[in-house]
């Protein structure tokens, strides 16, 4: 599979913006410290250091979070450098803001420069040099902090970053545009930061040889490597945006390394999207490029966007890519389904090591992959009671009135693309709401009438998360006063069901190859005509599932049945679904669910959301028959910020308990 990526361009930011408010010289002849006032003498004041021209320069600067948040109270130290001026420490306000200024005799003092350090507790220390030349402009200095990176959070590592790149720079010569002028200068610069891990005393022999040779563009790139690892944050990218720059105007210098670097950069910000770009124009101009091909996989896996990941991942194993592009492509393979190949991956991994003694993040892919192996067996080994059960793909209910049966599978495909496209658009665009839930459960006797009952209210609210990768809900429930909620009747032997809103996900794109679908025909719903779609998921390869609860007991639910889809609209109008097997480890011989959607307008929105408006689960449970009934009314759309007032319960069940 290929994906289509957008590759963005990067254009220079500026290295400090100005500020006005700070840009006016102080006038010099102020009286000093020394100044002696004579009586009588017309000549007022005087000061025997009027003639010395003072010049003014102004260090002020903002720090921030890579999200572009405020840093307050980070401290900050400012060491001139040479011998002019003093060392001094400063503190962040509340926007993340510090300044100070330095006076100094002109005469002695022509240009000036700051070395630069910013630590906060729970950031990475900050470091840049900024050199002000022989200008007293003020301008704003940018710095970024960043969080310490965590071992297993998924990405590359700032040393790996550093290990794959700079073997690839450290022997530039004159083709590169490396001057014999700065040759020693370029050597002593990889002496300290690439030999001797010392990034910080590496800066100013690369800053002479970008001043000196402005077209070495992959001299320029080191320099920014070594920034980044010293923790000049601002200035890697300043560099690297400079580098890109004189690439897009003369194509014949791109490289492959600026490009990854800032791909990892992006990364590192969450922007999976962005870094997908400056990869996939990394291999544009080296397509074998190992590193490239194993970050832009990577960048797909973290958008889930499985099987582009798979083919990226491939092709860099396919280069000589490390071992850790195998564990992602084991990974990419779950998310995919495609469950022996993940399972081979993960052996040729391990190649007999111990999987007991690798980091954490090793360990809990292996379980996962054992977990489908275990979930598989169970399914596989599964019978119903009383001979043959439920199934939707190969012997469909045939008591559907009405229904005009399908002559042949062709329509299915094209079905299937228009409602998935609806599916992901309604995921894609769904704003935060509320309704009133009604609940009304039932204890089920003989003759399948109720011989115990509970109804309860609540305000509804489902919201999508800020940060999340793939479609998902969160749901909240509070009483009609607004305070945070939970349905009862566990007690009671009633049962708990939740997670409606998130149904139809079987048809979102993101996981239609998890299961199996058949085409039933056209039926007639509320005079509208309705395709009936039959699914049924792969247990095996899943990444939806649901949670059957009893007590300290849960296990893991899959689930087939039935969705009407409006053939006009390809909206799904019902959804009904059951278990894929029974489970017989708990004695669970049935969970029905039907789901009726109506469509839903908000005030302000111009397109309407089909939502469930009447919600049926029956459950068949050792020996017992509950039943509970969810109806939602009053939708409106709400802010976020009333959530998060009212806090998030502990637990939220998404299936019976």
């Amino acid at each position: 599979m290929t994906a289509r990526l957008r590759i963005l361009v990067l254009f220079a930011a500026a290295f400090l913006s100005p500020l006005s408010a700070y840009a006016q010289t102080l006038g010099s002849g102020m009286m000093g410290e020394t100044g002696v006032n004579i009586p009588g003498n017309t000549l007022g004041n005087i000061n025997p250091y009027n003639d010395v021209l003072q010049k003014h320069w102004l260090v002020a600067g903002k720090v921030m979070t890579l999200r572009g948040d405020p840093v307050a109270n980070a401290k900050v130290e400012v060491t001139p450098t040479g011998a002019a001026g003093e060392f001094r420490t400063l503190q962040t306000n509340f926007q993340g803001e510090f300044q100070t200024e330095y006076q100094l005799n002109s005469e002695f003092v022509k240009e000036f420069s700051i070395d630069l350090k910013v630590t906060k507790k729970g950031f990475q220390r900050a470091h840049a040099l900024i050199d002000f030349g022989n200008s007293t402009k003020t301008w704003l200095i940018p710095v970024t902090l960043r969080e310490p990176q965590a071992e297993d959070s998924g990405l590359l590592s700032q040393p790996d970053l550093m290990s794959g790149l700079t073997p690839r720079l450290r022997n530039l010569k004159a083709s590169d545009g490396l001057s014999a002028g700065s040759e020693k200068d370029y050597a002593r610069g990889i002496e300290e930061f690439v030999d001797g891990g010392r990034p910080d005393r590496a800066l100013a022999s690369f800053m002479k040889v970008t001043r000196r040779d402005p077209s070495c563009l992959l001299c320029r790139t080191m320099l920014a490597l070594a920034e980044l690892d010293s923790g000049d944050w601002d200035g890697a990218y300043r560099n690297l945006a400079d580098v890109f720059n004189k690439m897009q105007a003369d194509h014949s210098l791109a490289r492959p390394e600026p490009y990854i670097a800032v791909g990892v950069m992006e990364s590192w910000r969450q922007q999976y999207r962005n870094a997908a770009g400056f990869f996939a124009e990394a291999i544009k101009y080296a397509p074998q490029d190992s590193l490239a091909l194993q970050e832009l996989g990577r960048s797909q896996l973290s958008i889930q966007n499985w099987g582009a990941a798979d083919e990226y991942l491939a092709k860099a194993l396919a280069a000589g890519a490390k071992p850790e592009a195998r564990l992602l492509r084991v990974e990419a393979l779950l998310g995919g389904g495609q469950f022996e190949a993940a399972n081979v991956e993960m052996t040729r991994y391990l190649n007999g090591r111990d999987v007991k003694k690798m980091p954490i993040a090793v360990r809990q892919l292996w379980a996962e992959v054992e977990n489908h192996k275990k979930v598989e067996a169970a399914y596989l080994k599964a019978k119903p009671k009383g001979g043959r059960g439920l199934d939707y793909i190969h012997h469909p209910p045939t008591n559907l009135d009405g229904l005009v049966p399908a002559t042949d599978q062709k329509p299915l495909e094209p079905i299937l693309d228009a409602v998935g496209k609806t599916v992901a658009d309604f995921f894609a665009n769904f704003p935060n709401t509320s309704s009133l839930e009604q609940i009304h459960q039932e204890k089920m006797g003989k003759k399948q009438k109720a011989h115990a009952t509970l109804d309860q209210k609540f305000r509804y609210l489902c919201s999508t998360p800020v940060e999340t990768f793939g479609p998902t809900f969160d749901e909240y429930r509070s009483d009609l006063l607004g305070r945070q909620a939970f349905p009862v009747g566990l007690g009671d032997g009633f049962m708990l069901t939740s997670g409606f809103a998130s149904a139809a996900l079987v048809f979102h794109p993101m996981y239609r190859s998890q299961s199996d679908f058949r085409y039933l025909g056209r039926q007639k719903v509320n005079s509208r005509d309705n395709y009936v779609i039959a699914f049924a998921q792969q247990p095996a390869r899943a990444r939806l599932n649901g949670t059957f609860k009893s007590g300290s007991l849960s296990m893991t639910t899959f689930s087939q049945g039935l969705a009407w889809v409006d053939s006009g609209t390809y909206q799904i109008t019902r959804l009904r679904t059951d278990l894929l097997k029974p489970l017989l480890e708990v004695n669970l011989d049935r969970v029905t669910t039907d789901i009726t959607y109506a469509e839903v307008r908000f005030k302000g929105i111009a397109t309407g959301f089909w939502l469930p408006q009447e919600v049926a689960v029956t459950v068949d449970w050792n020996g017992k028959q509950l039943r509970n009934e969810h109806r939602y009314s009053e939708f409106r759309v709400f802010n976020v910020e009333a959530i998060e007032k009212r806090g998030k319960p502990k637990e939220l069940s998404q299936t019976p308990k």
